[in-house]
């Protein structure tokens, strides 16, 4: 599996083009935004990956606008306000940390737990 496609590669990471990894977490959003448009991207992708401050990985909803707290696909609400073994349960996933109770950002231990998330994420709601 490629760990380090380039994050307007979607595809590279997910079939679906709907995930993106970012090679290191940065301000980021006002640039998304201005890339799909200026690149017509299609489909719009869901949720961006990075790693965190302590090594673990993030999930995080993109949001309908750089300023907005809707967001295009918030993460499932039978993982919300879940953390560590009780989520690894409800979600199937093994690593997880916890996921936001709003449902905007969510915690893996590994960047495949974290794409797992995204990727079932996907399939859910």
């Amino acid at each position: 599996m490629n760990h380090n496609p380039k994050p307007c590669n979607a595809k590279a990471v997910h079939p679906s083009g709907e995930i993106i990894k970012l090679p290191c977490y940065c301000p980021w959003k006002e640039h998304l935004f201005e890339l799909e448009e200026e690149k017509k991207v299609t489909p719009l992708p869901k949720y961006a990956l990075f790693a965190d401050e302590k090594g673990n990985w993030r999930i995080q909803a993109i949001p309908l606008t750089p300023a907005s707290f809707e967001n295009r696909k918030a993460l499932p609400a039978a993982w919300r306000g879940e953390r560590d073994a009780a989520l690894d349960t409800v979600s199937g996933i093994e690593g997880c940390i916890f996921v936001h109770a709003a449902g905007f950002i969510g915690g893996n231990k590994t960047y495949e737990g974290a794409l797992a998330m995204a990727s079932k994420a996907l399939e859910l709601d």
